[in-house]
């Protein structure tokens, strides 16, 4: 199992820590509703450090996203993000992602 960056911290500060496809990450701390509220009433901190990040390029990329994610890549501009979901190949959600045109057929 990975460890996060910051497995040791979240854990000292008492995170509920749990294997999390391959990471051990914290799911909670003193419970959702009171992590909700306060992320609500204060501020929120998420530790990115397990996303990973793929370049996809060529002259294929935006119908290979188009065909994968599930909304319409071909509204994005250059240097812009979209919010969506990697598609399974019977059309269920596998995970969300963010999509970034780069540049025409670069993205991440």
């Amino acid at each position: 199992m990975k460890k996060l960056i910051l497995s040791e911290f979240h854990k000292s500060i008492g995170g509920k820590m749990v294997n999390f496809s391959g990471y051990y990450m914290p799911i909670h701390y003193k419970g959702i509703i009171s992590e909700h509220l306060s992320v609500r009433n204060s501020v929120g901190l998420f530790d990115v450090s397990h996303m990973g990040e793929i370049f996809i390029s060529g002259d294929g990329a935006e119908k290979l996203l188009q065909f994968i994610t599930s909304n319409n890549i071909e509204k994005i501009k250059e240097g812009q993000v979209q919010y969506s979901c990697l598609l399974n190949d019977k059309g269920g959600i596998v995970d969300d992602l963010l999509i970034y045109k780069l540049k025409i057929n670069q993205y991440m």
